[in-house]
């Protein structure tokens, strides 16, 4: 079972996101601070948790990913940072520093923390909690116009999504992107993506789980996305990655 559970488990629906994104700029998806534990100022915990904090902002960025612990037990922290597949070293850097930033503004004193921005993922937690299916943190987001024909089109969205989970699944980064043909020249885009610390095998168990929540998410919209603390998915009928 995923130490994830040490954050609130609610599943919270979001639109206008990356609207609000393009009007303001770069900002926070979503956020949770874990609500079981917290620690005081001067605390041990802190001075380890701002030292993962740099250590991740240092290792993330040439890879895409990084993870790693500070401290001895009762004071360790672990944490992990990921990067979305095709977003640069500069601007991964970039994003993890601005995700360190501001869970510490919005978590001051949690001992667990996790944050998405469009670009990154940022997660801490005074357990280890590596190598574990975080699917209880997550979120929802879907684009607010629908298709004319939602049983074809979620069709071959749940095509694409489950060819997408498969291929990211069995590769190093555990990224994969593809499109499909929609006809009368339209496409349909999907992404999707596992935090490097799973197995091949868990990842695509965790996106699997993932797809199957698109009717509930995402049901005969033009675009959605299901977003975790250990996978994420999304499609679009517009082109949303560099490649």
């Amino acid at each position: 079972m995923s130490s994830s559970h040490e954050f609130t488990s609610s599943v919270y629906l979001l639109t206008f996101a990356l609207l609000l994104q393009t009007i303001f700029g770069a900002s926070p998806l979503f956020h949770f601070c874990s609500s079981s534990e917290n620690f005081t100022t001067n605390d041990p915990y802190e001075s380890n948790l701002k030292k993962l904090l740099g250590n991740l902002n240092y290792q993330t960025p040439p890879q895409g990913f990084g993870f790693g612990t500070a401290g001895k037990h009762p004071y360790q922290t672990y944490g992990l940072a990921l990067c979305r597949g095709d977003v640069g070293a500069s601007d991964c850097k970039t994003c993890v520093n601005e995700a360190s930033n501001e869970i510490h503004k919005r978590c001051p004193y949690n001992k667990g923390a996790i944050i998405w921005y469009d670009n990154c993922l940022l997660k801490y937690l005074n357990q280890d909690f590596f190598g574990q299916i975080d699917n209880q943190n997550k979120f929802y987001m879907w684009n607010l116009r629908n298709v004319s024909n939602p049983t074809k089109f979620n069709q071959m969205t749940r095509g694409l999504l489950s060819l997408l989970a498969k291929e990211a699944s069995g590769t190093p980064k555990l990224y994969a992107v593809g499109e499909q043909e929609l006809g009368e020249s339209k496409k349909l885009y999907g992404l999707a993506q596992c935090t490097r610390d799973l197995s091949n095998t868990d990842c695509f168990k965790c996106l699997d789980g993932i797809i199957d929540e698109l009717p509930r998410c995402c049901d005969g919209k033009e675009g959605g996305r299901v977003v975790s603390g250990s996978c994420n998915f999304r499609y679009e009928i517009y082109p949303f990655v560099s490649t």
